[in-house]
């Protein structure tokens, strides 16, 4: 009887240890091309990203969920371990690859296309060039007649540390430049107002939502004349190519995983000849030109008679 009498506390241990080997399943059932895994996107950025996943979804037995944040956001996300694979429009400095190292992880880094910031106009705007000399000036709180105002997605975005960059300050100035949330939100209010110069991933431009396409149709994106030379330049596929246009930057996959999951088939997708024509057709820059297929017919008029 003693021995029926401690059948239950061994049937409990048993479910215990099932249960416990159950909450570790998700990572042992996720492979390069299959299983679930969360994406951190820098937001300025998440139309191209979203066109990769939804094929890389069609094609896999994958769930990859986009969960779009400003830069910094993303960033803290890979700290905090929250999330193991994100996209940003810069590398890891060293000061960050180092908080990675103190904590065992070596990120894998794949760059995979290059990106422009662009600035557009209303339609109605006389201007149709803008001189980086003098956005600059303006982003440092000098007097610039020609610019009156310039509108950013947000202050924790990429697109504003890219540019604070540029100008070498800490912080924005405190009259003429505004912020919204999004990219989305930037192009609606340029649409509707003549006066202000909005700033935006281009990609935003060449792959808007539906919902946008009439907010787009009412903006140009501006030429811009780099630090150097009198030449103006759009920021067209060509121009990003043959390094014409001066706000180019490039795009990179930062996996943190740790070990053989959907980070880096993801990766290796986005970066490989199907990921690169998704890049290549948006209008974005890819990291590798794909190559094309010819098919070449040797029949002769007379062969068809």
């Amino acid at each position: 009887m003693k021995k029926f009498a401690k059948l239950p506390y061994f049937v409990f241990l048993l479910v215990v240890v099932y249960s416990c080997n159950q909450t570790n399943t998700p990572k042992e059932e996720e492979t390069i091309l299959k299983g679930k895994a969360s994406l951190f996107v820098d937001e300025t950025l998440s139309p191209i990203i979203e066109d990769q996943i939804a094929v890389f979804e069609s094609k896999y037995k994958a769930k990859i969920t986009l969960i779009a944040k400003s830069e910094s956001e993303v960033l803290n996300s890979l700290f905090n371990e929250k999330g193991a694979i994100a996209i940003l429009s810069r590398n890891l400095t060293k000061e960050e690859l180092d908080v990675f190292k103190a904590k065992k992880i070596n990120p894998k880094i794949t760059p995979f296309a290059t990106d422009a910031v662009a600035f557009i106009s209303n339609k109605n705007s006389k201007d149709s060039i803008v001189s980086l000399k003098e956005v600059i000036a303006f982003m440092q709180g000098k007097p610039t007649p020609s610019i009156k105002g310039l509108v950013f997605d947000n202050l924790n975005s990429s697109t504003v540390r890219y540019m604070k960059s540029l100008a070498g300050i800490e912080s924005i100035p405190k009259s003429g430049v505004f912020s919204f949330k999004t990219n989305d939100e930037v192009i609606k209010y340029v649409s509707e107002n003549t006066d202000m110069i909005g700033v935006v991933g281009v990609n935003w431009l060449s792959q808007p939502q539906p919902a946008m396409v009439q907010y787009v149709d009412k903006v140009n994106a501006l030429k811009v004349t780099g630090l150097s030379g009198n030449e103006s330049y759009l920021p067209s596929q060509n121009n990003i190519a043959e390094k014409k246009y001066p706000l180019a930057r490039d795009l990179y996959i930062i996996n943190c995983q740790g070990y053989s999951g959907l980070g880096m088939g993801f990766a290796s997708f986005v970066s490989g000849d199907i990921g690169q024509r998704i890049i290549l057709k948006s209008g974005l820059l890819p990291i590798r030109i794909p190559g094309r297929k010819f098919i070449i017919d040797r029949k002769s008029k007379n062969d068809e008679k």
